[in-house]
């Protein structure tokens, strides 16, 4: 098949990813039968999952716009995925052509289809890591990022796939413990906050098709999304419905927490 030539040979293409789900609901061609039949029986119970998707995307990249706008030239982006257009180089580059940015996944095919976008871009690069592997992490952004200077740190769709058992608070605290003061950190979650019963119910049903993926979901709070900023300065208007943080636009409620802080 002409697709898997971009594929890394290690790839399941078998079994649904999360970051392959992700590009279809954004309406990328970087997936597979696996995930689009996955993708698709989620959105049969919620039809509103794409819309979730791309409302978190269009959080990011207000955010990288303000970001730049403050100052900040450099972005560590964890949990990246597969890149799509309107990504964080794109965005930062444009108002910043010397913005640096590196991309951080464990799914091979997003690691690998972004260093191949990426070929002609000296200031941006991925890393194939887990998140969770924090000093493999910062090691490797190290050859790309001055840690001496502010960085903004997103983390966008990822922490409600890192359960608590594997130190998700933990693992924030360190990114940001290892960066300079005026550094940023951008986050949104999914949440069962606000729910009916009803759509309890089917949350639950949607979580057992993430679960046979390559990551579980843990779903958490307004006040448990709000611990992960703690010691942080929170931006306006704090821990909020991805929609509702500064928006430029008229969207819809969702189901997904967003909020951005500054290390003082």
């Amino acid at each position: 098949m002409e697709e898997l030539k971009w594929v890394p040979s290690t790839v399941d293409v078998t079994r649904p990813s999360v970051a392959r789900m992700y590009d279809y609901y954004l309406g990328g061609s970087h997936n597979f039968e696996a995930d689009r039949a996955a993708a698709k029986q989620v959105e049969q119970i919620f039809p509103g999952v794409a819309q979730s998707a791309q409302a978190n995307r269009s959080f990011m990249r207000r955010v990288v716009r303000h970001l730049v706008s403050q100052g900040v030239d450099q972005f560590l982006d964890l949990g990246s995925g597969i890149p799509t257009v309107g990504n964080v180089h794109e965005i930062a580059q444009h108002d910043n052509p010397d913005a640096r940015v590196v991309y951080v996944d464990f799914e091979p095919v997003a690691v690998s289809h972004s260093n191949a976008l990426l070929a002609d871009n000296p200031n941006a690069n991925a890393i194939l890591a887990d998140l969770r592997a924090t000093s493999t992490v910062l090691e490797g952004a190290r050859e790309t990022l001055d840690f001496s200077r502010p960085i903004g740190v997103l983390i966008i769709a990822a922490l409600h796939f890192v359960p608590d058992a594997d130190g998700p608070y933990e693992a924030v605290a360190e990114y940001m413990s290892a960066l300079a003061p005026g550094s940023h950190v951008a986050i949104t979650h999914a949440s069962w906050d606000g729910l009916s019963d009803e759509e309890k119910a089917e949350a639950a049903r949607v979580a057992k098709i993430y679960n046979n993926s390559d990551n579980r979901l843990t779903m958490r709070t307004k006040d448990q999304v709000s611990q992960f900023f703690e010691g942080m300065e929170m931006l306006e208007p704090g821990v909020v419905a991805v929609n509702d943080w500064r928006p430029d636009s008229y969207e819809d409620w969702t189901s997904i927490y967003g909020a951005v802080a500054r290390k003082p």
